[in-house]
């Protein structure tokens, strides 16, 4: 009896899980036999087929699902179902064990995600990159790396880079070169299939340094060949995240090879995502690819790859570095102290990219500096905004009303370095805005009293046309306009220049159809030298085409083609087009045309209630109730024409349903048939007429009530430039009046200064005025009391001196003093005092002074009060002539002290008393 039925696959699964092994098995020819027969697995699921341990059945099933995959209509069939339920089954099938099927399996995987769309990237991608990094793209076959690569692309094509970058970055650090080569190479397709503006480069540029630091030859020729494509879109933006960290001599590689990358054009994408496709194919599509579609996708491409190097660093948080004590500093009285202050907030917000946060106190401080007296300060400050501007970008944008009016009134200083300095803060604060916003300021100080300031506030607004990609509305190239073509009439060259350069400029955007308006009135010289800067400028901005309106075109033929036919055929047309409607709106135009036609003469009761003749049904009843009358009728109808027309048009006619027909009294009195049928052909002609007459009555008023508005509108601008003007010229004279406040008090306070130095100068002279009287008045007394001590006795001068001078000798009781002590002196304390040597002046002249007896008697030493007769007697014996030579002497001696003391008090400027 044969065994239990088993089925044939699990029978072969058994077999083949037992295999002969050994060389004898191996060199063994197989029989054919029930259990060694080959097996058809096509039966089984691609998802058993996918993980099957046969690598043929893997194989073969991977092929499967490729042809599957390429036959689905479209991302949504039934087949992608079971790979998207289970996407691990991607990652066995890209690290297949055997490189045949590894290559079928990333073929099938790229028909996976090239037919199945972002969902299929999705759900597959965190399973697959991985293993196509160190499988697929490190692998032996060629055909299989393209694969990999080809996948790796699809699936950046069919979301965006930023997830496939982040799974690659971390391969950089791989312990196997050939892995790390790989993915460079993987990364250098990126880009250049992309680009850096699709394909963020910030990731690969930080690991740089690290790649050219690798012992690996391979490796660091990947890294050159990566940072060249990325210069090939960075340019020098890219350096400074990396460049220094770079050896001398890898440095002179690189310049090597940028030199032959700065030859070629600006590159442009080779591929694009799924949803930048979708876009360019539905501008294709629009209409306005006719008005010249190929020229403007051109500069969206070249403004797409345009890559800020702010773009590759990271925001910094530079609020916690703004110093604390920042408003107390700019508070200080002392210029240096609030310079110091801003010099230290320049240090803190000079960075790349600012974090954003809360810096409307500092804006409002820097603000405040612009009206500091030093330039300095003022230029500190300028270099704060424009740091501040150009970190937080658009952020910036809500403290542009704080700063942007202070710095343009400070573009009065002529110094120009402080003109640099509020210029380039003004371009960051444009730049982090729009033209749109900055505009408005602009203008104002256009109108400004100073040359200066018009001058730098033209030069902004040129250097803002430039710049900007903005394309200016029709409001702000007539207002941009009128203000450049009222400033062509200044007194200045410079002024006048600049204003045709602004128009220049603002064609350049525009087109010279859009500008001629603007430039009619303007005379021939002006015109051509508004056209040589029209020649010469170079913006960002240009008028896109606009499209044509070629689908509206039918609905506009469509819609007034019932209004040309009239008649009989008219009537038929709209009852037939009426009929849908509900019963009141289907029959009230029909008896409205007679009844308008007898109430001709008086449209003004028309134009009352009803804002439109035609849309309101209602209105309309109400008018034909109210002009129903047999007595009208009767009046109107002999006048009218009795044109040839068919009798039986007056049944066309349901006026008798609703009673507002014309009634028996309304028909002529002679011939009623024919009477009745001229009726009917210029009832339409009237009604049309009455109509028209309806609408261009409201036409009317709403043109009034435009025209109104426009009216108010006009003033309430006027008004508010004149308003604006006030504020401006009111700030102007706050700013003039603190400005002249401020020199005020610095002026007082220097007189004051100077007034405590003249008082102190004057007390220092008056106190000098009072010791040199106080010397004077002693110097009297000495010489009075010389003078008493030497003038001449009764008798003999000669002896009365010489006894004096023997007095003198004596002291106070009487004592004779000794022969070494210093007789008195007749020179002065002046005299003294400009001599070089007092001491042997005075002695030269006492010895001259001092008589001979005197000299005798000093020198022997005696007590006692001497006698007068005594003295007499010993002065008896010496000459009379020398006695009268000594008083001589003295008496010059006095002159030359008198002399001299004239002279000092000439010399001091003390008047005599």
């Amino acid at each position: 009896m044969p065994g239990p039925l088993v089925p044939f696959s699990v029978r072969a699964l058994t077999t083949a899980s037992q295999p002969p092994s050994g060389l004898a098995a191996t060199l063994r020819p197989r029989t054919p036999a029930m259990g060694d027969q080959e097996v058809d697995y096509s039966g089984l699921p691609l998802t058993e087929r996918f993980v099957h341990k046969i690598w043929k059945v893997r194989k073969q099933g991977y092929e499967d699902a490729a042809r599957t995959f390429e036959a689905t209509p479209d991302e949504s069939d039934a087949a992608f179902r079971p790979f998207l339920l289970e996407p691990g089954l991607w990652k066995g099938a890209v690290a297949d064990s055997n490189v045949a099927a590894q290559q079928d399996g990333i073929n099938a995987l790229c028909a996976f995600l090239k037919f199945g769309g972002p969902e299929a990237c999705t759900r597959s991608r965190s399973n697959s990159i991985t293993p196509l990094v160190e499988k697929g793209l490190s692998s032996t076959r060629a055909a299989t790396k393209a694969s990999a690569l080809e996948a790796l692309l699809l699936y950046v094509e069919l979301d965006k880079a930023a997830p496939v970058i982040d799974d690659l970055v971390p391969a950089l650090s791989h312990k196997q070169p050939k892995i790390i080569a790989a993915t460079l190479a993987a990364l250098t397709a990126i880009y250049h299939a992309y680009g850096c503006k699709t394909a963020d480069p910030k990731p690969v540029l930080k690991a740089l340094p690290k790649i050219f630091g690798h012992a690996d030859k391979n490796v660091r020729a990947e890294a050159q060949n990566l940072v060249v494509e990325l210069y090939r879109w960075l340019r020098e933006a890219m350096k400074p995240a990396f460049w220094n960290d770079l050896k001398p001599v890898q440095q002179q590689d690189l310049d090597a090879l940028f030199e032959k990358v700065k030859q070629e054009p600006v590159p442009r994408p080779e591929r694009l995502l799924r949803s930048q496709q979708a876009a360019a194919a539905a501008a294709a599509a629009a209409p306005a690819a006719a008005a010249g579609y190929e020229e403007a996708d051109a500069e969206a491409d070249d403004d797409r790859q345009e890559v800020e190097p702010v773009d590759l660093f990271e925001p910094a948080d530079v609020m916690s570095k703004v110093p604390k004590d920042l408003q107390e500093s700019l508070a200080s009285t002392k210029w240096k102290d609030r310079k110091e202050a801003l010099d230290a907030l320049h240090a803190a917000v000079d960075v790349p990219r600012i974090k954003d946060a809360d810096f409307g106190e500092v804006a409002r401080s820097l603000a405040k500096c612009m009206k500091d007296a030093n330039i300095a300060v003022v230029t500190v400050s300028a270099n704060c905004v424009e740091a501040l501007a150009k970190g937080l970008r658009k952020a910036f944008a809500r403290y542009r009303s704080i700063v942007m009016a202070p710095m343009m009134e400070r573009l009065k200083e002529k110094k120009q370095a402080v003109a640099d300095a509020l210029g380039a803060a003004l371009d960051a604060v444009f730049l982090a805005t729009s033209l749109s916003e900055c505009l408005e300021d602009a203008l104002e100080f256009l109108k400004h009293k100073n040359p200066q300031v018009k001058l730098e506030s033209v030069r902004f607004l040129i250097r803002s046309l430039r710049t900007t990609r903005a394309v200016p509305s029709k409001a702000e190239a007539k207002l941009i306009s009128d203000a450049a073509t009222k400033m062509l009439t200044e007194s200045t060259e410079v002024l006048r220049s600049s204003a045709a350069e602004v128009l220049g400029t603002l064609m350049k955007i525009l087109g010279e159809r859009a500008m001629g308006p603007y430039l009619d009135g303007l005379d021939e010289i002006r015109k051509t030298k508004i056209r040589e800067y029209h020649d010469a400028a170079e913006v960002k901005a240009k008028e896109k085409p606009k499209a044509a309106p070629a689908p509206a075109a039918p609905k506009a033929r469509a819609a007034p083609a019932p209004k040309k036919v009239f008649g009989q055929k008219a009537v038929n047309a709209s009852a037939k087009k009426a009929a849908p409607a509900p019963a009141p709106v289907d029959e009230a135009p029909t008896p409205l045309q007679p009844k308008l036609t007898a109430r001709a003469p008086a449209p003004s009761k028309l134009t009352g209630p009803p804002k439109s003749g035609i849309s309101a049904p209602g209105g309309g009843l109400k008018l034909q109730r109210k002009l129903a009358g047999p007595g009208t009728a009767a009046a109107t109808s002999p006048k009218r024409p009795t044109p040839q027309a068919p009798m039986p048009e007056e049944e066309a006619v349901p006026a008798p349903r609703l009673g507002l027909g014309r009634g028996l009294a309304g028909r002529p009195l002679g011939k009623p048939g024919l009477a009745a049928a001229p009726s009917e052909a210029p009832a339409h002609v009237t009604a049309a007429s009455n109509l028209s007459a309806v609408e261009r009555a409201e036409l009317d008023e709403l043109r009034a009530d435009k025209e109104r508005l426009q009216r108010a509108n006009e003033d309430l601008r006027s008004e508010r430039s004149k308003l604006h003007s006030q504020i401006h010229e009111l700030q102007n004279q706050n700013a003039q009046l603190i400005e002249d406040h401020t020199r005020d008090v610095l002026s007082i306070k220097a007189k004051e200064t100077q007034l405590v130095r003249a008082r102190s100068d004057a007390e220092a002279a008056e106190q000098m005025c009072q010791k040199q009287q106080r010397e004077i008045e002693r110097l009297k007394r000495e010489l009075s009391r010389s003078v008493r001590a030497t003038s001449p006795g009764p008798a003999d001068v000669s002896e009365q001196i010489y006894r004096d001078a023997g007095m003198a000798g004596l002291g106070m009781n009487g004592s004779v003093r000794p022969a070494g002590a210093r007789p008195l002196s007749f020179a002065g304390y002046s005299e003294e005092k400009e001599n070089g040597d007092p001491d042997a002046v005075t002695a030269a002249r006492r010895s001259k002074m001092v008589s001979p007896s005197m000299q005798r008697a000093g020198s022997g030493s005696t007590t006692g009060r001497g006698s007068p007769a005594r003295e007499r007697e010993s002065g008896g014996g010496a000459s009379q002539g020398e006695g009268i030579e000594s008083w001589k002497r003295a008496a010059e001696v006095t002159s030359q002290l008198k002399a001299r003391i004239e002279q000092m008090k000439a010399r001091q400027g003390i008047s005599r008393p």
